[in-house]
């Protein structure tokens, strides 16, 4: 039987790393060398700072995950910095500023289960949690990553791809699977 206790207990933090080590593996070794062949192919055409945006809403799924699995304050931001760790310590390209990235990656999504106690997991809690990450990322990245120095049109495309990127990936991705597996453990518990 599935349970989801809104209580930290020794399951709950195991399924969290668990799904942090997961998602640092995919993030290094399937996400980061698509962004780096993507990068590659766009760089000539001057469109390489897109690129972080358009992958951006797949570096955030960790934190919705293991929020639906423990719907407990913190379990976001427990589970993404985890897997910006793993990351980190396979070899990833942003080094220490990853686990940073992750953490603010983490808050970011927290801000849209937060209202209702954790305990709904619903489309709009998926798209507002995008949207935070999404948010505080673009601010971050503004501030350590030059942002400051393209002109006006491109800082504004970078925000609206990634915010697409976002809503699609963290929030309707993340929100389908989860429904997967509402429908399987109400099979399982039937």
């Amino acid at each position: 039987m599935n349970v989801r206790s809104p209580h930290w207990n020794l399951r709950q933090i195991i399924t969290i790393t668990l799904i942090g080590v997961i998602c640092g593996a995919i993030y290094f070794f399937g996400l980061n060398t698509l962004y780096d062949v993507t990068k590659i192919a766009l760089t000539p055409l001057g469109l390489s700072p897109l690129v972080d945006s358009l992958y951006t809403g797949l570096w955030y799924i960790a934190a919705p995950l293991c929020m639906y699995f423990v719907p407990v304050m913190g379990a976001g931001i427990v589970g993404e910095t985890i897997a910006a760790t793993v990351e980190m310590f396979f070899g990833g390209q942003w080094g220490a500023m990853t686990v940073f990235f992750g953490f603010i990656q983490g808050l970011g999504n927290e801000f849209g289960f937060f209202p209702h106690g954790y305990q709904r997991f619903s489309w709009t809690s998926c798209l507002l949690g995008a949207f935070g990450a999404n948010l505080l990322a673009f601010l971050y990245m503004l501030f350590t990553s030059g942002y400051g120095n393209y002109h006006a049109w491109m800082i504004i495309l970078i925000f609206l791809v990634s915010t697409i990127s976002s809503l699609l990936f963290d929030g309707v991705l993340v929100k389908v699977i989860t429904l997967s597996f509402d429908r399987a453990f109400a099979k399982y518990d039937a």
